[in-house]
């Protein structure tokens, strides 16, 4: 993903094109300064825009529009808008069969892959318009709108989905720093035998990582710990539960500021080491010419693909959702497998292309910023936001994570961070970062729903008793 090196005023022109057309080519120092700024493709630089992204163009053109969004960034992104008829097909079928419970949550499953993807292209194409820094965090937070998307929507069917807000929480990170980052390493290591990274990405990244995973579980084992037969005497669970409430809210406003810090230190302090990183990073790309030859999208297509695709996101999160409870119930799908391993393997598919396709391209610190930034934002963001709002409309949304979750996320972040510790990567390392996540997913495929028993020992049925059962199974 090259965003292309930066042409002003004055400079020897680069690329195909000549950065200054001939007629105002002069030597005259003082009259060259108030020229315009010409890009690589020869466009005029409009002000506040980073030559880079300059397309040339102004406004909406429908063809080119259309045409730029389904070539995409790389070929499996463009292999992957072939899906887009899934899309009008999965509305469809909500509203004529809402009784084709399976085909739906299929149809919409699939349906949000194209949809991601294209929130994560128009993302790329507007982060080139900016400094790199800033683009980078753009292009991430942008990429977890499907994330946050759903877990509104979530939210907002009470108590009964708070068990797979957790699962998801935790299977969202789990997915970024194994499964992805482990793909990242495999593609990187099938064109060279060793990649490198800068520290200032992998050190900073990976402790995040830890501290957040520290923040998140802390409750957790707070909760365990206090309810255990030892300390808890008197039996007083309701108390402890509604004191692990307070701490998880006080926990996402701390992880909230963190943050904020962490936007503050990249944006503001430290930007000037992080871009040179980046600069250095985007010399490596192997198709840099051929991507800063290709048409980019204005402004305004831009935000118009935004607008469609979250349009098209929340639609598909709200049908998905809807159909979680029939999942679990009548298809008898753990409910630890649908939060921890589906939902966070559709919900990043944007970031995962994205990343995957920058390490093929040697472009490790690239690939490192998403993945790593991706699993802070979930963590230090995402987390803390949906906390927040459901304390705002009352919901017992907290921390306490089920152990074996919280278990699963510190052992990642540690298996990672032993991995990122050397500055140095290849395919054995993303072989078995796969494998760890391959084996988190089986456990949680047969990870059981408890049964809760009734007055004479049978199982209550329902969906009252599947709430129940996926409360118990969460921790929540």
């Amino acid at each position: 993903m090259a965003r292309g090196s930066r042409q002003f005023v004055g400079e020897e022109p680069k690329g195909e094109a000549s950065a200054i057309p001939p007629h105002s080519s002069s030597g005259n120092a003082p009259h060259n300064r108030f020229l315009p700024r010409f890009n690589h493709n020869g466009h005029e630089v409009t002000k506040g825009i980073e030559p880079e992204g300059e397309s040339g163009r102004r406004g909406f053109h429908p063809i080119k529009f259309l045409r730029i969004c389904f070539r995409s960034t790389s070929r499996v992104s463009k292999a992957v808008n072939i899906l887009w008829p899934v899309v009008p097909a999965a509305i469809a079928v909500h509203f004529a069969r809402p009784d084709w419970h399976l085909a739906i949550f299929i149809l919409n499953y699939i349906a949000m892959v194209p949809a991601a993807n294209l929130i994560g292209f128009a993302g790329q194409e507007l982060a080139r318009k900016v400094p790199k820094v800033l683009g980078v965090i753009m292009e991430t937070t942008l990429g977890s709108v499907v994330e946050i998307v759903l877990f509104m929507v979530l939210i907002k069917k009470g108590e009964s989905s708070v068990p797979v807000i957790k699962a998801a929480i935790l299977g969202s990170i789990l997915a970024n720093l194994l499964l992805c980052l482990g793909t990242c390493f495999i593609a990187g290591g099938l064109q060279h035998d060793e990649q490198t990274f800068h520290e200032v990405v992998s050190e900073v990244g990976s402790g995040l990582m830890l501290v957040a995973g520290m923040g998140l579980v802390a409750p957790a084992v707070f909760s365990k710990a206090v309810t255990s037969s030892d300390l808890n005497t008197s039996g007083l669970t309701t108390t402890f539960d509604a004191q692990t409430l307070k701490i998880s809210r006080a926990t996402a406003v701390i992880l909230l500021f963190s943050y904020m810090v962490f936007i503050f230190f990249q944006t503001k302090t430290h930007d000037g080491l992080y871009g040179e990183v980046l600069e250095a990073d985007e010399q490596k790309d192997r198709d840099r010419e051929k991507d800063l030859a290709k048409d980019k999208l204005t402004f305004t297509e831009c935000i118009v693909a935004l607008l469609i695709a979250i349009a098209c996101v929340s639609l598909i999160a709200i049908f998905l959702v809807e159909q979680i409870h029939f999942l679990v119930e009548e298809r008898h799908v753990s409910d630890a497998f649908v939060g921890l391993i589906l939902l966070p393997l559709v919900e990043k598919a944007a970031e995962h292309l994205t990343a995957i396709d920058e390490a093929y391209d040697n472009q490790m610190n690239f690939a490192l910023a998403h993945v790593l930034g991706a699993s802070v934002q979930t963590a230090l963001f995402n987390t803390p936001l949906v906390i927040i709002v459901g304390w705002g409309l009352n919901v017992h949304m907290d921390l306490n994570f089920e152990i074996f979750d919280a278990v699963m996320l510190i052992l990642a972040i540690l298996v990672v961070g032993s991995f990122l510790r050397d500055g140095k990567s290849n395919y054995l390392e993303g072989v078995l970062c796969v494998l760890v996540y391959m084996i988190i997913a089986i456990c949680a495929f047969y990870y059981p729903n408890p049964a809760l028993e009734g007055p004479e020992g049978e199982t209550p049925e329902g969906g009252e008793a599947v709430a129940r059962m996926l409360m118990r199974s969460l921790g929540g």
